[in-house]
């Protein structure tokens, strides 16, 4: 019978030094494929299989690849945790620097953007390379507080050396992800650092919590900003006749005329105005509004050949989907698991069930909530072209994939089996 996953948390909190030579023991067990007294806790545990299976080096130094301060200065410019800094500063800096902790912030990528607290914390952060523009992403430094949070997409602590790398493991960590609250996506990852001793066992709930606050700030942020966009754009489509929609930005609705409501509007990534294709309504004629964009449907059909569906696979990691035609063009980036969907189905023309698609994508075919929501957010852009029941692009849609040189360059953080066979196939004897 398995030996039960340890209460961390509640060890630390009697005996911190005994902790430590326990989670000491539990790792080196677990490196060496030896059973421990005590098996790791799941998140744990599943994050070494993680490291384990990638092969990465728990005795490599992490010390390289910082982004230049003026990349640094750009994300920083252009992420939207640049407006809740306050409500994590209020609510975490004044304790971190008292406790001898330092708050990290990094974006979706997991790159170090802001840090600050303890002086002394923040020195022994650089021994380990945990400094600014640094990549904390699991698959590089492995399991800590920043890169384990953005792949479960929850709350961790990580106690000593439940660090995979041993040069972390006298660092303890609380991490907290911080999402969009308009869609979900990952914006990045607060995340509260310091020696074990200096943990409480309350920390994790600590940092959700005002992680949560700032997740309750962007969205009155976006609140806010919606009900200026509302305010120009009333006069201006009270004076239109036909179907019109004002949206902001990153295409949510503010107000519309003469059509339904429609929560968002999926644009092109470098929207301008003039006449544009947008999968949702068709021809649209453009138009700039103070803090978003005038949008006009047209009155006309499209062209027939306004339905060439172009997957671009070439580039890893900055994957794409464009449709073109005589009607105009639009082109997105696309996410690992909407590029891995749309690849599948482009090369399964004939299409598949929700259940065949989680078969393909996660050998496990009950996972069909996960596909149901993925495929649901993809029709928000290129629904004109998808069909479901099952799922799969419109037989009149000419749709062509760009693959790789290099089959092995083909969505290579890719673990579905379909993509996986496919590579495979290629190297066959």
């Amino acid at each position: 019978m398995a030996n039960p996953p340890m209460n961390v948390a509640q060890l630390a909190a009697v005996d911190v030094a005994q902790t430590a030579r326990l989670l000491s023991e539990v790792r080196e067990a677990a490196l060496a494929g030896e059973r421990a007294r005590m098996a790791p806790r799941p998140v744990i545990g599943q994050s070494w299989g993680r490291m384990l299976r990638n092969g990465v080096d728990p005795d490599h130094d992490f010390r390289s690849g910082l982004l230049s301060p003026e990349e640094v200065r750009r994300r920083r410019e252009e992420s939207p945790l640049r407006h809740v800094l306050p409500v994590l500063r209020e609510g975490l800096l004044s304790v971190a620097d008292v406790a001898h902790h330092i708050m990290v912030v990094a974006d979706g990528d997991g790159r170090v953007l802001w840090r600050e607290g303890s002086s002394p914390v923040l020195r022994k952060a650089d021994g380990i390379g945990f400094e600014l523009g640094a990549d904390w992403r699991e698959d590089v430094v492995g399991t800590n507080g920043v890169g384990t949070v953005a792949v479960v997409r929850k709350p961790v602590q990580v106690f000593a050396a439940e660090h995979f790398a041993r040069s972390h493991t006298s660092w303890t960590c609380a991490g907290a992800p911080i999402t969009d609250p308009r869609d979900g996506r990952l914006l990045g990852v607060v995340d509260v650092s310091g020696a074990l001793e200096t943990m409480h066992p309350a920390t994790l709930a600590w940092v959700d919590s005002v992680a949560k606050l700032a997740e309750a700030r962007l969205r009155e942020l976006h609140l806010t900003s919606l009900e200026r966009l509302r305010a120009v754009a009333a006069p201006v489509l009270a004076r239109l006749a036909g179907q019109a929609l004002a949206v902001d930005r990153d295409g949510w609705t503010a107000a519309v005329t003469g059509m339904p409501y429609v929560r968002r509007l999926a644009l092109p990534k470098s929207m301008s105005a003039g006449r544009r294709w947008l999968p949702a309504f068709g021809l649209c004629a453009v138009e700039p509004l103070a803090g978003g964009w005038l949008v006009r449907v047209v009155d006309e059909p499209p062209a027939s050949d306004a339905s060439r569906v172009v997957l671009d696979l070439t580039r890893p990691r900055r994957w794409s989907v464009s449709v073109r035609g005589g009607a105009g063009a639009w082109s997105r980036e696309l996410s690992p698991r909407h590029a891995e969907l749309l690849y599948l189905l482009a090369v399964r023309r004939s299409g598949s069930s929700a259940a065949g698609l989680a078969e393909e994508m996660f050998g496990d075919p009950s996972r069909t909530v996960t596909v149901r929501a993925e495929m649901s957010r993809i029709r928000r852009y290129l629904g004109a072209f998808l069909e479901h029941r099952p799922y799969r692009f419109c037989e009149d849609a000419e749709v062509e994939v760009l693959l790789p040189e290099d089959p092995r360059d083909l969505l290579p953080h890719s673990t579905a089996p379909t993509v996986t066979q496919r590579w495979a196939a290629t190297h066959t004897p």
